[in-house]
């Protein structure tokens, strides 16, 4: 029987995500992150994140599109997941904006992202 494709979690997704949770820093995620992953799903973890923020800035697709060189039917499902899938990249940006007020608080020259000057 093929598993259901909402059948994601396992003992061994459990593990994974142990696994990032117990990482320290920016260098341990990093190594285990290209420890894990080729070049080319780190590049499409990376543009599926840019996307993210993109959509969360309210830039419209075709725009998302020719800045991250994905294509419009990615933005659509990545866009889907934003606004009714788990909560996991709400979570992560919310998490992302904070931590870039704290840097630009710390560093006042450090760039904020641009959702950030409208909230």
């Amino acid at each position: 029987m093929q598993p259901r494709p909402d059948d994601w979690r396992s003992p061994d997704t459990d593990e994974l995500l142990d696994a990032l949770l117990d990482l320290e820093s920016e260098a341990e995620a990093a190594a285990f992150m290209r420890d894990l992953c080729t070049l080319g799903e780190l590049r499409d973890l990376a543009q599926r994140w840019a996307v993210v923020r993109l959509l969360d800035d309210g830039l419209h697709y075709s725009d998302i599109s020719r800045r991250t060189g994905a294509s419009t039917a990615t933005i659509t499902r990545i866009a889907s997941w934003l606004n009714h899938g788990e909560g996991g990249y709400r979570a992560a940006l919310a998490k992302a904006r904070n931590r870039r007020t704290t840097r630009a608080t710390a560093y006042p020259e450090a760039p904020v992202h641009a959702a950030d000057a409208r909230r």
